[in-house]
Parts: structure tokens; sequence; C-alpha cells
């Protein structure tokens, strides 16, 4: 019996030896924020913070919204996490269902290119929060000026091989009182294929609360006279806008029977 106890005592102690030490909560939180956090320019920090905060935009999941147009409604869904949408009209409809781009025009309506649509407004509404995507290299850049007052920016591009088209450039221009965005400048190269230095400014000034969320009601593009921003032109006004943390059912973004698949444009081809 003796024994018996003596052998189970050093059986225990090592066990007790061999077990891994549990971490302090201290060390182990420390871990997790390292992990998750990631660098951005400092203004950059401070405008994600004015709209809400970085961490609540990622803790969402779905994000929908109305275009009114002269042609009728449109209405975009996103998947947040995947990047799945769905652009719908009653004329047609176009998306992508995480692997291919589609359209579904059974009366040939639509003259665009859905490649290059079907999610260009998801990125201009949802600024300035789509500016953290990974892949993405910031840079420096002179501040603007419009009606007086100055505004100053941050340069963004994507790295090689990411998006459509990585050669275009983004300025994120912000009210220095405020911290909130209020100018986007942009160039277009994927029609062409090569980089550009022509510049389309884009105004935000007209925010609304959704849920917690700083987001757009609507965005005006102005006119850019010799290389300077000048008298406000087409406005885009975005409603019925939802966001949420819970994900959309995946067949919201099946892509239809009879739809088809598009490949981008190649507009450099004579």
């Amino acid at each position: 019996m003796r024994n018996t106890v003596l052998f189970l005592i050093i059986l225990l102690v090592i066990s007790c030896k061999d077990m891994p030490k549990e971490q302090p909560d201290k060390e182990m939180k420390s871990e997790i924020v390292e992990e998750e956090v990631q660098e951005y320019p400092e203004a950059l920090n401070e405008v994600f913070k004015a709209h809400g905060g970085l961490a609540s935009w990622k803790n969402q999941k779905y994000l929908s919204y109305e275009i009114p147009k002269k042609s009728g409604r449109e209405k975009h869904q996103i998947d947040l996490y995947s990047r799945k949408d769905i652009v719908e009209t009653d004329d047609f409809s176009m998306g992508f269902d995480g692997q291919d781009v589609w359209l579904f025009d059974p009366e040939g309506k639509y003259k665009g290119d859905p490649v290059f649509y079907h999610n260009l407004m998801f990125y201009f509404y949802a600024m300035p929060f789509v500016l953290a995507d990974d892949g993405i290299e910031y840079f420096e850049t002179e501040a603007i000026s419009y009606n007086g007052k100055e505004y100053p920016g941050i340069g963004i591009r994507y790295e090689d091989g990411i998006g459509t088209s990585p050669e275009d450039e983004y300025y994120l221009h912000y009210d220095p009182e405020t911290m909130q965005m209020a100018w986007l400048g942009y160039t277009v190269t994927y029609r062409t294929g090569v980089p550009s230095d022509d510049i389309h400014w884009i105004r935000y000034n007209n925010w609304t609360d959704i849920s917690g969320l700083l987001l757009p009601q609507s965005i005006t593009w102005h006119k850019v006279e010799e290389g300077k921003i000048g008298e406000p032109g087409n406005t885009v006004a975005f409603q019925e806008i939802k966001v949420s943390e819970q994900a959309a059912d995946k067949e919201v973004f099946a892509r239809p029977d009879h739809a088809e698949i598009r490949k981008p444009v190649n507009t450099t081809e004579k």
C-alpha cells in the first residue's frame, strides 16, 4: 500500500511538470492585440475614429443601399467579408459570386462593362473604411484647397496584382478640424491599362449615422479646371442604407441561371 501511494505521488509530480504553464491574462491579451493591430498612417487612424472606428466597421458582415436613377432604382448588396456582391434593377442584374463576375440581361439593355461597374459604387460608398483593405500602400501627398480652406491628405496605391486596376491611385483628404473625410481624388486606368495623372474629385460632406458608423448619404463629383477642383457636377444619392453584423443568406449572391460570365474588357486593342 505504501509503495502504491508513493508511486502515485511520483506520477502526479511528473504530470504537473510536463503540463504547460498558463500565460497571465495580461500577456495573452497583449499577444492578441499585436496580432490584430495593423500599421496605418496616424492621420488615417484618426479619420477611421471620426467615422465610428475601424473595429466597428470590421464587425459588420452585410451592407446594402439603393441608388435612385432616371431609369429606376439600383439595389446594391455586399458581403463585407467575402466581397461577393449583387446589383439589381428592374431590367438586369450583375454581381460577383466569389469566383466570377456575371451579368443577367435577358433584353440586352445594359450597355456598360459589369466587371468595371459591379463593385465600383461600393468602393466609393464604403470610404474611408475600404482604405484599410489588404494590399494597400500609403504615401505622402500635398494638401488641396477648396473655397479658401485646405484639406490635408493621404495617398493610396495598391500593390501589384491587387484588384482589377492596381495602377490606380487614390487621395483621401480630410477636414483638419473634424478629421472627417472631405474629398476623394482618384485616377482611372482600368479602361486604358496604363497609369494616369488625370485626377477626378469627389466631395464627401453629407454624412449620416448608420449603426454607429458615419457613412455618406450622397457624394458629388466636381469639375476640374486647369488642374484645380471646380464647380459641383453630378451627385449620387444613397437611400435605404443598411449595415448588419448578421451575414446575408449565401443564396443572395448566387449567380442566376442563364447569367453570362463576363471578363474584363481589353480597351488597349484597336
